[in-house]
């Protein structure tokens, strides 16, 4: 592994081909932080997307794409006169201290879970920090993301099942109301009502999708983790049985269920 003269090298290195690429390349000397904004919710995707391929050499190749964004925007920041990559990184340093009060002072902590119960409560005693335990929460988060960071907020401050078992209950009690809401919706007939059941369904829905978020994050799972996983692997299979379709000079449309189910078992007894 690399020095820390080699670390702080490559840092002031990455720092100094940006300042030259601000002054004589007319894109980068053209952008804003707004006009970054979306490509550096791209990049967190695609480093994402690295990580749960377990790809080491993406994973280091979007890091920097990702720390390429925290500079420019420092650089912006200095250029403005509001602030600079020294103090991004010092208000980082000096926030990890405060929040680690057992590391840097003299604060006593059983575990990992004291540990995160305790950053929560100094989050809110922070002086420029959230001032509600959930304004810390992004509004613009995907939903599921979303609800477990809210649920997982919301038990730093001991709102929270006394036993994780008991998330059950509240599972069922939510799937029976969805699927009541469900069956209402095929006994009205007029449109007002119908749209009135679907709303209430919908309701319904996600009432039942946040307690089973809910019961993820209590048996220490991450649902986002686990949808994309679902979602790769119904790509891989999908995409096994349309081209296994192709190769026979036929169409999905033409196919039965049976058929493609055959198809669909195939690819998955090949670990797709």
């Amino acid at each position: 592994m690399k020095t820390r003269t080699e670390k702080l090298e490559a840092f002031g290195r990455i720092l100094d081909i940006l300042d030259e690429l601000r002054v004589k390349c007319p894109w980068d000397r053209a952008q804003t932080a707004e006009s970054l904004r979306p490509q550096t919710i791209e990049e967190t995707y695609e480093l994402s997307d690295a990580i749960l391929k377990k790809d080491d050499a993406n994973i280091s190749k979007e890091l920097g794409d990702v720390l390429l964004h925290v500079l420019f925007y420092s650089k912006i920041g200095e250029e403005n006169g509001t602030y600079d990559i020294v103090d991004v990184i010092n208000h980082l340093c000096d926030k990890l201290i405060y929040r680690h009060p057992h590391v840097f002072s003299t604060a006593q902590v059983a575990d990992a879970a004291e540990v995160v119960k305790n950053w929560e409560q100094l989050k809110l005693k922070e002086k420029d920090g959230n001032k509600r335990v959930l304004s810390g929460v992004p509004e613009t988060l995907p939903p599921l993301l979303k609800a477990y960071r809210m649920q997982d907020k919301a038990r730093g401050v001991g709102f929270d099942w006394e036993q994780k078992e008991q998330v059950w209950d509240k599972v069922s009690e939510e799937l029976g109301e969805f699927k009541a809401e469900l069956q209402s919706m095929e006994t009205v007939s007029s449109d007002e009502d119908k749209k009135a059941a679907k709303d209430r369904a919908e309701a319904e829905l996600g009432d039942y999708l946040f307690a089973i978020v809910n019961a993820a994050r209590l048996y220490g799972l991450n649902p986002d983790t686990a949808l994309e996983r679902t979602c790769r692997k119904f790509r891989q299979r999908f995409t096994y049985l349309e081209e296994h379709t192709i190769r026979q000079g036929r169409s999905l449309k033409d196919m039965t269920l049976a058929e493609m189910d055959a198809i669909w078992d195939e690819a998955k007894a090949k670990g797709l």
